[in-house]
């Protein structure tokens, strides 16, 4: 899925759509890229198979974590950027 607003808009539905545009419209431009980025990941849910699961196990607690220094070095490991 695009990392953007139509892509976003795309997997949205109901009131996340239009709680997504209130949203946008209102940030400020040098908010808008954070915006997007969060709006992006719960998108991604929306169109996961095991979203609410996730969900669940997120509100629950129980959803395994990783530290982002972690990540980072994979990354850079794997020779991709750190962003």
């Amino acid at each position: 899925m695009p990392r953007d607003a139509e892509g976003i808009t795309g997997a949205l539905i109901g009131e996340r759509r239009m709680e997504f545009y209130r949203k946008l419209l209102a940030a400020a431009p040098e908010q808008a890229e954070g915006g997007l980025r969060r709006w992006w990941c719960e998108a991604m849910l929306y169109t996961d198979p095991a979203g609410d699961r996730l969900i669940a196990a997120a509100l629950d607690g129980t959803l395994p974590t990783t530290e982002v220094a972690d990540i980072v070095c994979r990354r850079l490991e794997a020779g991709l950027a750190r962003e």
